[in-house]
């Protein structure tokens, strides 16, 4: 269980994060919702150690991954920037054919497009086994075939493993197919938290609704 008591992010006088309080269960595919700046990625980046929190505490699992907004690849072909990450020959390869990848298994990674560059990364996180898996805007550079896949496949990854999975998202169409729940962030501050289907119905607040109603679901 992932536990956030008071915790708050500061950059000098600007707050950029401020949770007083929050819980997510074991196993809990959650999506994390909001406008540029809203304090998503700067979660994600303090549950998974990246950064230092400037007040409170949190609780989160040993074995964490982290997939960070912006892609990256290492010199060499697929199969080495898998392998970089530590995995098995076997399961690279199955995580490309997952990915539907395969095809590009020798080519250098740095020649990829965006969306094959965010597969490749997501290739090289899902070959290993965490108990909590944190996705920064995991279908940013997808097309819509290319998103659906990465939901799919994140989604069995999630059942095999059992881990908890938090993932930031701008897409309506991943917070309602590959999350059970939905928070929406504001100005740092959790503005609606339920099921995707009840927060985007009753987003709450004013603003939640004028962001919801800007998703155009």
């Amino acid at each position: 269980m992932i536990e956030i008591n008071n915790l708050k992010k500061c950059y000098g006088e600007r707050t950029v994060l401020d949770i007083p309080s929050l819980t997510i269960n074991d196993g809990e595919m959650l999506a994390v919702a909001g406008a540029n700046g809203s304090g998503k990625t700067t979660l994600l980046k303090i549950l998974g150690g990246i950064i230092k929190t400037s007040e409170g505490s949190f609780v989160v699992p040993e074995k964490i991954l982290y997939m960070p907004q912006n892609s990256y690849a290492f010199h060499g072909d697929l199969i080495k920037n898998i392998l970089i990450g530590g995995a098995d020959r076997s399961r690279a390869f199955e995580m490309l054919d997952k990915l539907e990848l395969t095809h590009l298994a020798k080519k250098k990674a740095k020649s990829l497009s965006g969306g094959e560059l965010q597969r490749l990364s997501l290739c090289r996180v899902l070959s290993k086994s965490c108990d909590l898996l944190l996705l920064d805007e995991p279908t940013s550079a997808c097309d819509a075939t290319g998103a659906e896949l990465v939901i799919k496949v994140v989604t069995e990854y999630k059942e095999k493993t059992g881990c908890t999975v938090i993932i930031s998202t701008h897409s309506p169409l991943l917070a309602m197919n590959a999350s059970e729940r939905l928070i929406i962030l504001n100005s740092g501050k959790i503005d609606a938290d339920g099921s995707p289907e009840e927060t985007l119905a009753h987003p709450g607040s004013q603003w939640a609704k004028s962001f919801v109603a800007g998703w155009k679901i």
